[in-house]
């Protein structure tokens, strides 16, 4: 431990290491996913080129490969063509062979030029980054041993691991398969944990879903972005400039009607919409689901409320069946259903025009008013009031 050039006490080789990992997660999510793949902030050339470097030290990802593949994963998502869904896959599959998936998907030369336009295309980038990517990580493998001697093997073989591991495993799996939701997204997307922190923010994965080209991952007052943070110290140096961030919902309680401002916020704010219509019904659904236990339709309770509150378009014709026999028992749960499905309609209809959808959204609104459901008029209230 004493041959290389720092010596450092045991603590000191660990918090390198955390440090060394930190800076290639933070490139990852600054840098691939928030600047390259989604367009949420542009950098400056110097910040820009660090990233890009220090990602071919440590990881050997190419630009254009990872962009390809992770817009092809929001275009494709919870489908067969996801390049790694755990809804498809497998959360075990995910979670053990992530690499490999992202290897695969990488050699998928459709893939990359339909989803890779916009990355560089520098004399770096063709003759360093992409043609020698296996040359960088040898050369942090050399730098690691110069500086540390032994131990920097170790440290070297944890940077390794440490992209595929947190981002190809933990964000592609988990993330898409356990967690808190704050909107309902029409993928499986899940926060993993309220303080995005040891993955630079990208455990708030349902939000990025939500809005993905915005460049604050957080949401609620509770949640933390460290990704979040270092932007705004590269926008306050100058280094950095947002272009969109996840707008808010605002209410204007004086409004009694919908309008225009009604309709915009609610198709923004879709997937809060969403998730406040489920919220709202939560105590109503749950003492509908209670009356239904003698039944026997054979769906546990968990089951049947996801049923519910998900797009029709996304159960299987089983699972719809089974549904509608549920739903023939419960003149309330066919109604808060049928209520929900039309709300969705109104954002889906693409080719009418936008005083025909304030019509039907007033009158979505008059008729959860009249349903005599007290949790549905109140619901209708406040959407009155989006602005």
């Amino acid at each position: 431990m004493t041959l290389g050039l720092i010596d450092l006490p045991w603590w000191g080789y660990i918090a390198v290491t955390l440090g060394l990992t930190h800076i290639t997660i933070a490139s990852i999510t600054i840098y691939l996913h928030r600047h390259q793949a989604h367009r949420a902030l542009e950098l400056h050339p110097l910040p820009s080129h660090f990233f890009r470097f220090w990602l071919w030290l440590t990881t050997g990802m190419v630009t254009k490969e990872w962009t390809a593949i992770h817009r092809k994963h929001h275009a494709k998502c919870e489908t067969p063509d996801d390049p790694h869904s755990p809804q498809v896959l497998g959360i075990k599959k995910v979670l053990r062979e992530g690499s490999e998936l992202y290897r695969k998907e990488a050699k998928n030369m459709e893939t990359l030029e339909r989803y890779g336009h916009g990355t560089p295309d520098d004399w770096l980038e063709h003759n360093v980054y992409s043609r020698h990517s296996a040359k960088g990580i040898a050369l942090m493998l050399i730098i690691n041993l110069v500086l540390f001697g032994p131990i920097g093997l170790t440290i070297w073989a944890i940077q390794m691991a440490w992209a595929p591991i947190m981002a190809a495993g933990i964000i592609n799996g988990v993330g898409h398969f356990w967690g808190y939701r704050n909107f309902q997204a029409e993928d499986a997307s899940r926060n993993i944990s309220p303080w995005g922190i040891l993955i630079g923010g990208e455990e708030l994965h349902n939000n990025h879903h939500a809005y993905a080209t915005s460049a604050r991952l957080s949401n609620k007052w509770y949640e933390f972005d460290i990704g979040w943070m270092y932007i705004c110290i590269l926008k306050g140096m100058g280094l950095a400039q947002v272009k969109k961030v996840a707008p808010k919902l605002r209410l204007d309680t004086a409004k009694t009607k919908c309008d225009l401002d009604t309709l915009q916020a609610v198709i923004s704010h879709r997937y809060e919409v969403l998730a406040k219509y489920a919220q709202s019904l939560k105590h109503t659904l749950a003492m509908e689901i209670d009356h239904l236990k003698d039944t026997h339709v054979g769906v546990d309770r968990s089951t049947l409320k996801r049923w519910v509150l998900a797009d029709s378009k996304t159960l299987q014709e089983d699972e719809r069946a089974k549904l509608n026999l549920v739903l023939s028992k419960t003149s309330t749960l066919d109604k808060v259903y049928k209520m929900r499905e039309e709300l969705m309609a109104v954002w889906q209809r693409s080719t009418t025009s936008k005083d025909e959808l304030v019509k039907q959204l007033e009158d979505w609104c008059h008729r959860a008013e009249e349903s005599g459901i007290e949790v549905l008029e109140n619901f209708s209230r406040r959407l009155r009031c989006y602005a």
